[in-house]
């Protein structure tokens, strides 16, 4: 179900006296929670836990439960603690990592975070493309040797970007680039109409007729079975030799020994990496020393207030929770992600 702007919703809603407050249990990596947690303090009795044992003990007298660390293989292993538990939301656009089978094969709904970090990925994803085009890494390495080096560069308006995973980040990074004259084609599970962002809008399955005409071709998809290993050696090969890569979604989507392989023999022109199959990505990794490739430490959606803006949307939604009403942003646990969302 959609949802107009949670993002943007910044009041603390009141409570009925007669109310009762829902118990939550916070699934954090620390044991005094994220730093936002006091605000769910006026809202709801709140327990936090941050490793199996700490989860087993609060879990089963919790009405929901509230992730924020994904880190953790705590959750499966104490989930059959669960027995009370009515509603699981992560924080976070991605839930590929709660995806066990028991909480699939459960009647509990989950709920992400989608919406929250759209614009400032889209945002990412666009100086990504300037900074290929203008040559911005070789500016900033001649200006650091003190050296006037004169070249003509590159325009985006009126190349291709191919958007691998046309959901809402998807959409949200089609309509920045459309703004500044790029065509902007999609791929999804199914193929769609085209939109006011979307020129065309192909089906996953089609994806290798559609690779070899993009000047970049930018990764937005959720971590799925279907995904897991979706850029492998075959699909860099059908790529242009002049394209760009970027990959905004998830490491595991990238087979990383293939990419690197094909930007070592110049099958593709460059790349531009927020997250890896590794993450920290270790010091001897290849890829930190490419000139062609541009890299964040898993942060392309990690705004000044972000975690403020996740506990609003959180609040919003257990509004609706509490009136009984529909939550948004809940996921397909069979697909793994919101509606929109892919």
């Amino acid at each position: 179900m959609s949802h107009d702007n949670p993002a943007n919703t910044r009041t603390e809603h009141a409570v009925e006296a007669d109310e009762p407050r829902p118990r939550i249990t916070v699934l954090s990596d620390t044991p005094e929670g994220p730093a936002s947690i006091e605000r769910l303090h006026a809202r709801a009795d709140i327990r936090v836990a941050h490793d199996e044992p700490s989860l087993r003990d609060a879990l089963p007298d919790s009405d929901i439960l509230l992730v924020t660390d994904f880190r953790t293989e705590a959750l499966e292993a104490a989930w059959p603690a669960a027995r009370n538990l009515r509603w699981v939301h992560a924080a976070s656009a991605g839930v590929d990592q709660l995806m066990f089978d028991a909480l699939i094969e459960s009647d509990i709904p989950v709920t992400n975070a989608q919406g929250i970090f759209d614009r400032n990925i889209a945002e990412y994803v666009l100086g990504a493309i300037l900074m290929f085009a203008k040559d911005t890494r070789a500016n900033i390495a001649y200006q650091q040797q003190r050296r006037w080096v004169h070249r003509d560069t590159e325009s985006v308006h009126g190349k291709r970007v191919l958007v691998a995973g046309a959901g809402s980040i998807g959409r949200e990074i089609g309509r920045l680039c459309k703004a500044v004259g790029m065509e902007v084609t999609g791929i999804a599970r199914r193929a769609r109409d085209a939109d006011d962002v979307f020129s065309a809008v192909h089906a996953a399955d089609d994806i290798d007729t559609h690779l070899p005409d993009a000047d970049y071709v930018v990764v937005a998809a959720p971590l799925t079975e279907a995904t897991e290993h979706w850029f492998d050696a075959r699909r860099f090969a059908a790529m242009a030799r002049h394209a760009r890569f970027i990959n905004i979604g998830r490491g595991p989507i990238v087979v990383t020994d293939d990419l690197v392989d094909a930007l070592v023999n110049q099958q593709i022109a460059g790349a531009a990496l927020d997250v890896f199959e590794q993450e920290p990505l270790p010091a001897d990794h290849p890829l930190w020393g490419m000139d062609n490739v541009l890299m964040s430490a898993h942060m392309a959606g990690d705004f000044i207030g972000w975690r403020d803006a996740l506990i609003d949307q959180f609040l919003d939604n257990l509004t609706r929770w509490q009136r009984g009403e529909a939550l948004f942003n809940q996921v397909s646990k069979k697909h793994g992600y919101a509606p929109g969302g892919a």
